[in-house]
């Protein structure tokens, strides 16, 4: 779980998996789960484990992870059939009714403020991370506004990895920080 990819393409998934993305998210947008599905399938031989965002159909086809949103529906289903199952939460709270709800890990944030994202919530800082950390006994990855400059911070606050989807070019050097972190 060190390193989560949030990618867009077979390109990009590859690039994250060689830069030494433990994880690689496939976050199609709109996308029909057919098209989830074939950009899963040319990713197969893929050196990283892969889960798809928020498509628990595309998921369960390809028998891969799932990461769902607050709200998302499909947290039952995935925990039914036995495949990792992501939630994204902000609070202590949301966390435990995560990982109540069958969730194998979660996605903390935003902790910093992202451009990737500008629609986010506001930030929760390395306090809100650090508080869902220590109310689960599931895995947290950090996302929102994470960099190698800023990785190990998270590691620090008790989260097992951190996701990125601008600091994709800068894995390396990221995946060095988080691995120095453990």
């Amino acid at each position: 779980m060190r390193v989560h990819a949030l990618v867009a393409d077979e390109a990009t998934a590859r690039r994250a998996a060689a830069g030494g993305a433990t994880v690689v998210q496939l976050r199609l947008k709109g996308a029909p789960t057919s098209e989830v599905v074939a950009v899963g399938r040319a990713l197969a031989d893929l050196d990283a484990q892969l889960v798809v965002n928020d498509d628990v159909d595309a998921a369960l086809e390809l028998r891969v992870g799932v990461h769902l949103g607050q709200g998302d529906a499909g947290a039952e289903r995935a925990r039914e059939a036995g495949i990792p199952l992501g939630i994204s939460v902000r609070t202590r709270r949301e966390g435990a009714v995560a990982e109540f709800a069958g969730a194998t890990y979660l996605g903390a944030g935003p902790v910093w403020a992202t451009p990737s994202k500008p629609d986010a919530n506001a930030p929760i800082g390395l306090e809100g991370l650090r508080d869902v950390c220590l109310s689960v006994s599931v895995p947290v990855v950090a996302i929102g506004g994470i960099d190698a400059s800023n990785a190990a911070d998270c590691i620090r606050a008790g989260a097992a990895g951190v996701a990125v989807i601008r600091a994709v070019a800068e894995l390396e050097r990221l995946r060095e920080a988080v691995d120095a972190a453990l």
